[in-house]
């Protein structure tokens, strides 16, 4: 099955917002797709495409390291950053546990670092925070997320050439 990472396009945004819904069913995290829309930053969110149909997406912006986008509403001006915040990445349920998101992940830091970012961040949710870990990112309970991110919501960050040493 051939597959294709590529940036997100207006057609994707219902799509994109019907995989967070199921993603997230049930908790606190889901944003719906006017508060996606708002965290979208040129060039930093993308879609996979599985058999021509999405199969997942990664949601990144420039954010300043420590901080993370408050879930309770969208953002409304383009922080400006040397770090990248990887805000949400989710693949659809039938296609898990195959290596795509990872794979994403990998295609998102490559571009990142290119485009000249620092450092890459985000928020480990739902227990995910060991398969960060493997990704090379640390965690950092100084900077402990709000409530809505969850209960065991980690900050977690990586220098990005301690990534490429590490991919």
């Amino acid at each position: 099955m051939r597959d294709l990472i590529r940036e997100v396009t207006e057609a994707d945004w219902p799509l994109v917002a019907a995989l967070e819904a199921e993603a997230y069913a049930g908790t606190s995290l889901i944003e719906g797709e006017a508060a996606l829309r708002s965290r979208a930053a040129a060039g930093t969110c993308l879609v996979l495409e599985r058999g021509g149909r999405v199969a997942g997406y990664v949601l990144a912006l420039p954010y300043p390291r420590f901080r993370h986008p408050d879930l309770t509403r969208p953002e409304d001006t383009a922080p400006c950053s040397a770090n990248l915040h990887l805000h949400d990445i989710v693949i659809a349920t039938p296609q898990r546990r195959r290596g795509l998101g990872t794979r994403l992940v990998r295609h998102l830091t490559d571009m990142a670092r290119a485009r000249g970012f620092a450092t890459m961040s985000l928020i480990a949710v739902d227990g995910k925070e060991p398969f960060w870990r493997s990704l090379g990112y640390r965690s950092h309970p100084e900077a402990s997320p709000p409530a809505g991110y969850g209960s065991g919501a980690v900050y977690m960050s990586a220098q990005l050439t301690a990534l490429r040493e590490a991919s």
